[in-house]
């Protein structure tokens, strides 16, 4: 398709390195889920791990489903919405998350950074594929634009978690409890 065709560097990039980033995440979670198991429940990586990885897997399936030699721009039009729709409700699902993970720890309480960068900036990035597909099917450029700016922004949403994730972890998660520490002074 041609419309397509002059995009396919940029998808080939964003792609990549939403895999790599992907595997990066599992590594990093293997490296560190033994802690964190013992000292919490599931639930905060369901709240704020998890979402990175399929945001970086959102970025991997945009990235191959826009290099697919379609035969018609009326299917990446379907699926646009689709995935749009699927990551505004994934979303809204970690919205949800985040409100019972508050209410069980008492000692975090969401700040707006975290719902800026786990449910508010995710619902505009998904919310702007939706948008995008519609735009397709007239125009198709104005739409890649809006589509590569939606996938890079789910890279840096999934990159900040990331990082946010795991410093938490390493400063916060790994340090040992206080009865430990009261043991190792005597």
């Amino acid at each position: 398709m041609a419309p397509l065709s002059g995009w396919e560097n940029f998808y080939v990039i964003v792609g990549s390195s939403a895999g790599a980033l992907t595997g990066l995440m599992f590594v990093v979670i293997t490296l560190v889920a033994g802690n964190v198991a013992r000292r919490a429940g599931g639930g905060e990586l369901a709240a704020y791990g998890t979402p990175n990885v399929v945001h970086f897997c959102a970025v991997l399936f945009l990235a191959a489903m826009l290099s697919a030699p379609w035969e018609s721009l009326h299917v990446v039009g379907i699926l646009l919405v689709a995935a749009g729709v699927a990551g505004a409700t994934y979303a809204s699902i970690i919205a949800r998350r985040v409100i019972q993970r508050a209410r069980l720890v008492d000692s975090y309480d969401p700040v707006f950074e975290d719902w800026l960068w786990f449910v508010i900036l995710p619902l505009i990035a998904y919310g702007a594929l939706v948008v995008a597909a519609f735009l397709f099917l007239g125009d198709p450029t104005p739409a890649l634009f809006i589509i590569g700016a939606s996938m890079i922004l789910l890279l840096s949403i999934g990159i900040h978690n990331a990082w946010d994730t795991v410093t938490y972890i390493a400063t916060e998660r790994l340090q040992p409890p206080d009865d430990e520490k009261d043991v190792k002074k005597n």
